[in-house]
């Protein structure tokens, strides 16, 4: 069995990375975020990125650490709302964004993974989304040309692995990790816990080890909140 196993986020990454690449990264908002790999990228000083993204972090949290150092070129990503230095480059003309509707990017990476380099959607017809894409009429109906997108590497982040990368993510974090990495030549994937083969249950896993070549350990995590919203306490 090749050892997928890597002692930390930087040797994980080693000889992966360099300026102008093109990066998927998981995460919903920020669960399932790979933090550690983040981390790792932001001190590599590698620049010029492009990501694909469903969010960009917020301030100083995710994938908005890249944006504060700037390291970032381009976004592909559907929802950008919480990060106030994402919009300050983006009004500035410092930042390239691609706004993605968050089903088509979705679909897009899981194109890219699946060998199918572009599809056709109803999503976006007759709005910002289409302009400059291709229209073409099935049954009556327009639909507009989305090009799949596939990485150099991407990073992910699971709740369970096995020794052969076979992992499980936990909730609402399977929702942009799975697709992201099998969209990319290269998936990099940190967890909470590496299990011995043979442990988990095979009718449980969410994404086969064939797609991750590289696995660290990240725990431990704090679990972080982008609102906190608690209710006023009563009068005694």
């Amino acid at each position: 069995m090749v050892n997928k196993l890597y002692p930390d986020a930087a040797s994980a990454l080693e000889g992966l990375l360099f300026d102008g690449m093109h990066l998927c990264a998981g995460g919903f908002g920020l669960c399932g975020v790979p933090e550690r790999l983040i981390d790792a990228i932001r001190d590599s000083g590698v620049r010029d990125l492009t990501i694909a993204s469903n969010n960009a972090g917020i301030d100083g949290e995710g994938l908005g650490k890249l944006l504060r150092t700037r390291q970032v070129k381009k976004m592909i990503s559907s929802y950008v709302g919480e990060n106030k230095e994402f919009e300050r480059q983006y009004l500035a003309g410092e930042l390239e964004v691609e706004f993605c509707p968050q089903g088509t990017l979705a679909e897009r990476c899981r194109a890219g993974g699946a060998g199918i380099p572009g599809f056709y959607t109803k999503t976006g017809v007759g709005t910002a989304v289409a302009e400059g894409k291709e229209v073409k009429n099935f049954d009556g109906q327009d639909y507009i040309l989305e090009r799949g997108i596939f990485a150099d590497v991407s990073v992910i982040k699971g709740w369970k692995a096995d020794e052969s990368g076979n992992l499980i993510f936990r909730k609402t974090a399977r929702n942009f990790n799975a697709p992201m990495a099998t969209a990319a030549k290269i998936c990099v994937a940190e967890v909470e816990e590496v299990v011995p083969v043979g442990s988990l249950d095979p009718d449980k896993i969410h994404l086969p080890g064939i797609y991750v070549k590289r696995l660290i350990v990240g725990a431990p995590y704090e679990k972080k909140i982008e609102f906190r919203t608690v209710r006023q306490r009563e009068a005694a």
